[in-house]
């Protein structure tokens, strides 16, 4: 799955509505999918998930000079939690751990908030492989673009997804997301300037908000 840790900018200049949150839960065949605030304590998992999916996560994750091991040690994750909690503490961001039956499972993320005349924001997200074709990410996707609409009170969100990501557009089109175009050489992912497919939401295509999002997804009749 996809996610990003950079910050777009054009935050409110304070605390914004819906954060703290706990998002959930949503049933999927995996077991009960949470959103939360990240842990200190969440580090060890953090590490080892994305030690062991080097291989997957890799390919869409944004160029470093570091080694991958070196990307992901214990002082790198106190450092990625803080630089994410401070977002959020400035309205920028809203950064969440996902959770299956209390265990952590990856990260999902709104970011890039804007106010004003835009209201908008990004979605990114990754999942354990042990997690993966069960519905987790999309479980998660689905709690935290409800909650973008409806506490955080944003009118767009959208979603940035490398061509070759199948799992991660995948993801998207569950939710009814539209793609919207393509965007040549939009990241410096994996070693090179990378093009992005373009997918979008507004409120108003989500007047039944979570509901609505899981009804999509699943059907009407899975949705209670």
């Amino acid at each position: 799955m996809s996610f990003s840790t950079g910050f777009l900018g054009g935050g409110s200049g304070g605390r914004h509505p819906g954060w703290p949150c706990v998002l959930g839960p949503v049933s999927t065949r995996a077991g009960m999918v949470h959103a939360r605030p990240l842990r200190r304590s969440d580090g060890d998992a953090w590490r080892t998930s994305r030690l062991r999916d080097e291989r997957i996560i890799a390919p869409w994750d944004a160029t470093s000079e570091l080694t991958w091991a070196a990307r992901h040690t214990r002082p790198m994750w106190h450092g990625h939690r803080s630089l994410l909690a401070s977002g959020a503490r400035r309205g920028e961001i809203v950064p969440l751990a996902i959770t299956v039956g209390g265990e952590f499972a990856g990260q999902v993320t709104l970011g890039g908030i804007q106010r004003g005349a835009l209201r908008s924001g990004w979605i990114g997200y990754w999942t354990d492989s042990r997690f993966h074709g069960q519905g987790v990410a999309t479980a998660a996707v689905a709690l935290l673009v409800a909650h973008a609409f409806g506490p955080v009170g944003l009118h767009r969100v959208e979603a940035t997804i490398a061509p070759a990501n199948r799992a991660s557009r995948a993801v998207v089109a569950h939710l009814g997301f539209r793609r919207e175009g393509r965007l040549e050489r939009y990241l410096d992912i994996d070693g090179a300037w990378r093009d992005h497919l373009l997918f979008g939401l507004t409120v108003e295509e989500l007047p039944g908000g979570l509901t609505q999002l899981l009804s999509r997804w699943r059907g009407p009749e899975q949705t209670g």
